[in-house]
C-alpha cells in the first residue's frame, strides 16, 4: 500500500498570530486509492517538544487507519 502524510503548523514556542496559533497543526494522510483525510489539531502552548509528540501520534494514528482500509 502506498501511503502519504503531510503535517504543517506551529509547534512553538515563538511564531503564532491569531489567525494560527501556537499548537496549531494541519494533518492530511493519503491513499493511491484516493482515499483522504484532514484533521486540524489545537493542542495549544503545550511547548515544542510536546506538540511535535502529539503530532506525530496523531499522524501515527492516521497512517494505521489509512493502511487498514
Amino acid at each position: 500500500t502506498d501511503l502519504a502524510i503531510a503535517v504543517t503548523g506551529i509547534a512553538g514556542p515563538g511564531g503564532g498570530s491569531a489567525e494560527k496559533p501556537v499548537g496549531r497543526v494541519h494533518l492530511a494522510s493519503a491513499t493511491k486509492d484516493g482515499i483522504f483525510e484532514h484533521r486540524k489539531m489545537d493542542y495549544g502552548d503545550l511547548g515544542r517538544s510536546e506538540v511535535r509528540l502529539a503530532t506525530v501520534a496523531t499522524a501515527l494514528e492516521m497512517l494505521l487507519k489509512a493502511a487498514e482500509s
